[in-house]
């Protein structure tokens, strides 16, 4: 009898082993196959630049390709509802940015912030004016007073109809005591199409951040009015903050973050945090982020869930003072 209670124990103990060998490789294996990395904004911008470098770093990372899909339109809608509704098995991700904060308070979607699993935060860009380099406008108070003189009559995009980009210029003509109504805003897939648009004559100005106009400055076709923050960019210091060129307060800052569906698995999760922290920390991003401009700033999961509340809560009540949200 004993030799049977044996036999069985020993029978149940292989049927363990077994089982909890194949389960911890199973795990482990994560992921098995391609990543999709989808970007709700156009290629050659901001957002589409920090996503295709951390493609790259996470490939090394994964040792699986990470494919960098752009998925436009909607004024960032279609992007991040590709992103929420996507399987939460951590085969697709994306890079969510302010303005999935922003859109449900103007009506575009019902989707919010609690439709994903935030991973991490890893970028934060203040936005900037541009002009074309022979614009009339020297001093960002030579727009401010034509605005101001000409109601209605001059056009400025960065961004979706209330996007990060358009906030970030009612915010600032607020502060001046301007009406955000009297400049027409031209909607944009991104900041790279709206800044063609005006290098090519086809609208007056530009708000969005220094990173993504650096190109089209750099071959002296676009010049910098104004720049969101409390302090000078280290790397275009010349550029005054708007404290210093107009005497308003009014700074705005863009960030991005790494997410995945929402119910993505907690070790898929953790996985994904982890390996974007080593990203964060690597050389080749910290470099690339400053040659660019681009400000990197960490978030862990948490954090980032902490930050995405608040800055939901922000951005409702700054659309409320600029008359853009819809009433709920």
């Amino acid at each position: 009898m004993r030799q049977g209670w044996k036999a069985l124990l020993s029978g149940i103990a292989m049927i363990a082993l077994a089982i909890t060998g194949f389960a911890a490789p199973a795990a482990a294996a994560f992921p098995e196959r391609p990543i999709t990395l989808v970007v709700p904004w156009a290629a050659g911008g901001g957002t589409d630049a920090v996503s295709r470098m951390v493609a790259i770093l996470l490939e090394k990372e994964f040792g699986q390709p990470v494919n960098v899909v752009n998925r436009t339109g909607g004024s960032g809608v279609v992007g991040h509802q590709a992103i929420a509704t996507a399987k939460p098995d951590g085969y697709t991700i994306g890079l969510i940015t302010l303005e999935i904060n922003m859109m449900h308070w103007v009506g575009l979607t019902d989707l919010d912030y609690t439709g994903f699993t935030p991973l991490a935060l890893i970028n934060t860009d203040p936005a900037a004016i541009h002009v074309k380099t022979d614009s009339k406008y020297k001093t960002m108070n030579d727009l401010l007073d034509d605005i101001k003189a000409n109601p209605g009559k001059l056009k400025a995009s960065g961004t979706g109809q209330g996007g990060s980009w358009h906030l970030a210029l009612g915010g600032l003509l607020k502060s001046k005591g301007i009406d955000p109504k009297t400049v027409g805003w031209v909607p944009a897939t991104g900041a790279a199409t709206a800044l063609t648009d005006l290098a090519g004559g086809g609208i007056d100005f530009v708000s969005c951040s220094l990173p993504e106009a650096e190109g089209l400055t750099k071959a002296g076709r676009v010049r910098t009015l104004v720049y969101m923050d409390s302090k000078r960019s280290k790397v275009v210091p010349d550029v005054p903050t708007v404290k210093e060129a107009t005497g308003s307060d009014w700074t705005m800052v863009l960030w991005r973050g790494m997410t995945g569906p929402k119910d993505l698995p907690a070790d898929i999760a953790a996985k994904y945090e982890a390996a974007f922290k080593k990203i964060y920390d690597s050389k080749e991003y910290q470099e690339f982020m400053a040659k660019r401009g681009f400000g990197a700033v960490w978030g862990n999961a948490a954090e980032f869930k902490a930050f995405l509340a608040k800055n939901n809560k922000d951005m409702g009540e700054s659309l409320k003072d600029l008359g853009l949200a819809k009433a709920k």
